[in-house]
């Protein structure tokens, strides 16, 4: 029987949990290393309605991106994610800054969705560790145009961009909120770069500094590592049920 300690092993092997950032939590965050496990539920979050759809499955483990426990508890209120995955029974691993700088990734499985060629590492965290990276486009295309590939690329409702008024062809990239990685883009010569969070300041450095900065959502360009994922684990653990959240979902709705 599969455990628990075994997912998280596997996990560690080419995401080690040790090298994430500072300021992280990730790793099996509920429960125990020796829960037998049959069913798995990816998510990019843990929310309540995503503990209800694991019990509804019968899952015993939730593999997530982001924490579950982020910030130190002071209370346990009921029905939030921490207590129902406790009353339930349902273990928690998440894999954070370890998998989006892994070999195979969230920044990997971001830049195989934007198509691009030549892909490698913008900007280390540590040795072996990319905390952004960089490749190059089949073809130019103008600020408008990069801008709406990204959006169906991505699947996005919407997104925002800034205008480098020149042609792209190399492309910097850091999945969630990586915004500040702007200016690293820019000295290695990139002329776009997709992210998932700005701030007014940074997208009119990007602005000043001729780079089609997309933000595309935190959620969008990460979102894009759960199935790699998925079926990683599956085929080094066939006999493991896995399978997709259907009622994870993005919090920002976009009009048009």
């Amino acid at each position: 029987m599969t455990t628990s300690g075994d997912i998280y092993n596997f996990i560690d092997s080419f995401a080690p949990f040790q090298s994430a950032m500072d300021f992280d939590n990730p790793g099996l965050l509920v429960g125990d290393r020796n829960t037998p496990v049959q069913t798995v539920l990816f998510a990019l979050d843990i929310t309540p309605a995503v503990v209800e759809e694991a019990k509804n499955r019968r899952a015993q483990l939730i593999v997530s991106h982001h924490p579950v426990i982020f910030n130190p508890l002071r209370q346990l209120k009921k029905g939030s994610a921490p207590y129902l995955l406790a009353q339930y029974g349902i273990d928690a691993i998440c894999a954070h800054t370890n998998l989006d700088m892994a070999e195979g990734g969230v920044n990997t499985a971001l830049a195989s969705q934007l198509q691009l060629k030549n892909v490698h590492t913008l900007k280390e965290y540590r040795p072996g560790f990319s905390e952004a990276l960089m490749g190059e486009l089949d073809h130019p295309l103008s600020p408008a145009a990069f801008a709406a590939q990204v959006k169906q690329q991505l699947h996005c409702s919407g997104l925002r961009y800034t205008n480098g008024l020149r042609p792209i062809r190399i492309v910097g990239l850091c999945s969630g909120g990586g915004t500040d990685l702007l200016y690293d883009a820019v000295a290695a010569g990139c002329e776009g770069f997709v992210t998932g969070e700005s701030k007014h300041n940074l997208l009119l450095d990007a602005e000043q500094l001729q780079l089609t900065l997309v933000d595309a959502g935190h959620y969008e360009t990460e979102v894009v590592v759960l199935e790699p994922l998925m079926q990683r684990i599956s085929i080094h653990f066939p006999a493991l049920n896995c399978v997709i959240s259907q009622t994870m979902h993005s919090p920002a709705v976009c009009i048009s």
